[in-house]
């Protein structure tokens, strides 16, 4: 059992919570807790490295859970798990993670741009909702927080490992942008989200909490609101992006479900 904070294995996963540099040059981050160890399963990934409490250990459920993954196995003293862990209740396990990202989809129907997204929880957030939205791919410009700061992978709540995240630079994101329809959400569009026809190739661009959208975003893509109650100037970038990819969702959603009745009248025809 590692008792000691000083071990070079408690100092790596330190370094890879604490740099995201020292990530990039490892290809590896870090997650914690059992709903990550079951995302991991889920996925038939194989960890680098597993570090687990005594305590932990002792489940049998987590002894099963266990049975899946050949990664080296560390036991920790509580006082050790609770150093290394990036949150408030250390969990009884934590994960290194190679880096892998997902092939971006050749014809993508529903894109989502990040702009300059600074806030490790709002990004969190929103991958968890682009995720399950349905959206085929993220894309995060320069300025944008580490995908893979620790606060961001306990927001996504395992949704980096299930949606596609590319960095791309604003002449990259404009070649991408060829074949679809650009909306950037602003606070003051005279269009509404819910005018736009999102069954179409489309792409949503949300800018900074603190700054909004740069002039890259602008030049690229119509502007589109929320229409809100007098006296409120904006929405948190998270809740927004929620609110009309959801609004896309649902007018998918019709869209196929008109088609699966046209369908069914055919045949009975």
């Amino acid at each position: 059992m590692i008792t000691s904070d000083r071990n070079p294995s408690i100092k790596y996963v330190k370094r890879l919570l604490l740099s995201r540099r020292f990530r990039q040059n490892e290809n590896a981050y870090v997650v914690e807790g059992d709903r990550w160890l079951d995302e991991i399963i889920q996925h038939g990934l194989q960890p680098d490295q597993l570090f687990i409490s005594g305590r932990w250990h002792e489940s049998p459920v987590n002894q099963q859970r266990l049975d899946s993954l050949t990664a080296p196995r560390k036991v920790v003293s509580d006082g050790v798990m609770a150093n290394m862990s990036d949150t408030e209740t250390p969990p009884g396990v934590l994960a290194v993670l190679p880096m892998a990202n997902l092939p971006i989809p050749d014809n993508p129907t529903l894109l989502l741009i990040l702009d300059r997204v600074a806030n490790p929880g709002n990004l969190g957030a929103i991958l968890r909702t682009a995720a399950a939205a349905g959206v085929d791919a993220v894309f995060l410009t320069p300025g944008c927080v580490d995908q893979h700061n620790p606060k961001v992978v306990r927001g996504s709540m395992g949704a980096i490992l299930r949606l596609p995240i590319a960095r791309r630079s604003w002449p990259e994101i404009e070649g991408d942008l060829v074949h679809l329809n650009a909306w950037l959400a602003s606070a003051d569009a005279d269009t509404r989200h819910v005018q736009v026809d999102w069954r179409q190739p489309s792409a949503l661009i949300i800018g900074s909490e603190a700054q909004g959208a740069g002039l890259e975003a602008h030049r690229l893509a119509k502007s589109i609101s929320i229409p809100m109650s007098q006296g409120n100037e904006s929405l948190n970038a998270a809740v927004a992006a929620g609110i009309i990819l959801f609004e896309a969702v649902r007018q998918r959603s019709e869209t196929t479900h008109i088609s699966a009745d046209a369908g069914s009248l055919d045949q009975k025809g």
